[in-house]
């Protein structure tokens, strides 16, 4: 299965859907661990596969500094074009997986159903950038796709066993994890077996 001239029907079947519940997830532990009497920073979030931009408009109305990344120029154009954004604290830029480059000190970064698509030859740099670009506490947020997904077959997809998450994550202490598996279909209408972990992570100290 070829991915990317499918990119157009999936930004424009998407349009208008509520940020992932990772994300939220991510966004309420971080309001638990804050002291409501200390001065409070903007925090700075990087939004990797952003899309048209569902999860980015959800941190900037939560008032972070958001990164949003995409290697879809299509998707950076329609993110672009939103008119409920808060450009001030928005950056974005078209950068592929393999490609990527990350400033230091990130408090979150999120990859929403987006980390599976990058090519599997770098994905082993790809979560090392990830790694090392959270500043200790910061968060990961996102999913990864499981050894039983139907995709599995695709030499496009990035899938991951059990144990072999359970390395990834490592670096985490572990705040939210489920495995889901079950028949469903794509947003675009198509039949497939889910296999996911959803994932929210919280970098440990070195």
């Amino acid at each position: 299965m070829e991915f990317e001239h499918r990119w157009s029907s999936y930004y424009k079947v998407v349009e208008g859907r509520p940020p992932r519940d990772t994300l939220m997830k991510a966004l309420e532990l971080f309001a638990a661990g804050a002291n409501p009497k200390a001065h409070k920073p903007r925090r700075f979030a990087v939004d990797l596969g952003c899309g048209n931009g569902r999860d980015t408009a959800e941190l900037l109305r939560h008032n972070w500094r958001v990164l949003a990344i995409d290697g879809q120029a299509e998707a950076i154009d329609q993110l672009r074009q939103r008119d409920d954004l808060n450009r001030m604290y928005l950056e974005a830029r078209v950068q592929k997986f393999e490609d990527l480059t990350l400033p230091p000190e990130v408090d979150l970064i999120n990859a929403s159903f987006c980390l599976p698509f990058c090519p599997a030859e770098h994905f082993s740099e790809l979560w090392d950038v990830i790694v090392s670009s959270l500043k200790t506490g910061g968060r990961f947020s996102g999913q990864l796709f499981g050894d039983r997904d139907s995709w599995a077959a695709l030499s496009s997809i990035v899938t991951h066993p059990r144990s072999h998450v359970d390395r990834l994550l490592q670096p985490f202490i572990v705040e939210f994890f489920e495995e889901e598996e079950h028949p469903g279909k794509t947003a675009l209408g198509e039949d497939k077996y889910w296999h996911i972990y959803q994932i929210v992570a919280r970098k440990k100290g070195d």
